[in-house]
């Protein structure tokens, strides 16, 4: 469902339009009521076996049960169980194999965070719910975000914390890990046989000789040496201000970026509107749309729907690959 305040329920319903001819069905975990009043026609189920027959002429929805109020354009924190049950939900439906991955609407973190919730956000959440279940094949366990688009896909190894923070606590075994996650990923999810991995450096120039920075010879290049070791083919520490432009691109199939903007610029600058959040090193299929609530422009109908659409679509292909592959 996402935040219901915002644009989810308007991309919702404008993905099912847009692939309800297609092969990617999906249902939705909401209040069916409030899609109703939306324009859509609801097509209330009460399993998820039973939202491929629908999808063609109705949008399928479980409902969630309990009804609530909804200020478009508002995020209340009086919704945020609401939310996190239909996360909670979506999870549970995929570990019992009864979905073939999630997709979730882009949440509100601070309106759930004033109703107690404990987590950055929706990617850590997914980690702390799949813990207990194993990785297929005894892959490498995330969560990792991607940012996927069709030109593009980078890898943040820290993600939500303030940028002196991020350059603090950077870690050799961080970026192995995050460089064995995605080189993973990318072979079994993504099906590219040889991963070809680019690795950031922090400072700029990555840190010229150590004149700019010690960081990148004392943390990164070890880093890039273990994963080299494993079998990764990684290269770097790499000047970031030289890793995105056109020709750079064709050489790595990832971009290993070392904080949170220096992975989100590029992709939101090159694919902006398609890109995919993608959570890696999860025992389910994760995806979501590369953008926020929209709050200001919720109920306008304006809204692009291309990134969920994208993300629907990549995690279906991604499902598909891991059925094919058990």
């Amino acid at each position: 469902m996402g935040e219901p305040g915002g644009i989810g329920g308007e991309l919702t319903i404008k993905a099912w339009r847009a692939l309800s001819s297609g092969d990617a069905a999906f249902f939705v975990i909401d209040d069916a009521t409030r899609l109703e009043a939306m324009g859509a026609p609801v097509e209330r189920i009460s399993s998820p076996a039973e939202a491929a027959k629908h999808f063609a002429r109705r949008l399928p929805v479980l409902d969630l049960g309990p009804k609530f109020a909804v200020k478009t354009g508002v995020a209340d924190k009086a919704s945020a169980p609401h939310v996190i049950a239909s996360i909670e939900r979506a999870v549970a439906l995929a570990l019992a194999g009864e979905a073939a991955g999630v997709v979730t609407n882009p949440i509100q973190k601070a309106s759930l965070i004033a109703a107690g919730f404990n987590f950055p956000g929706h990617t850590e959440f997914l980690g702390a719910l799949t813990e207990q279940t194993p990785m297929p094949g005894g892959r490498h366990r995330g969560p990792i975000m991607m940012l996927a688009g069709p030109e593009l896909r980078t890898v943040p190894v820290t993600v939500h914390e303030p940028l002196a923070r991020a350059a603090a606590g950077l870690t050799s075994d961080a970026i192995v890990h995050a460089g064995l996650v995605t080189a993973e990923a990318l072979q079994h999810d993504f099906d590219v046989a040889r991963p070809r991995l680019a690795i950031a450096g922090l400072n700029p120039h990555a840190g010229e000789g150590g004149a700019l920075g010690k960081e990148d010879g004392a943390i990164i290049a070890p880093a890039v040496e273990a994963l080299c070791k494993a079998g990764v083919d990684a290269r770097g520490p790499l000047p970031a201000d030289t890793m995105f432009h056109e020709e750079a691109r064709k050489t790595y199939d990832a971009a290993l970026c070392m904080y949170h903007d220096q992975a989100l610029i590029p992709i939101k600058t090159i694919n902006f509107h398609d890109a995919v959040n993608v959570t890696l090193g999860l025992p389910i299929v994760r995806t979501s749309p590369d953008h926020g609530t929209a709050l200001d422009i919720a109920g306008k109908n304006i809204a692009r729907a291309d990134s969920l659409i994208a993300a629907i679509k990549l995690a279906a292909e991604m499902a598909g690959r891991r059925a094919a592959a058990k």
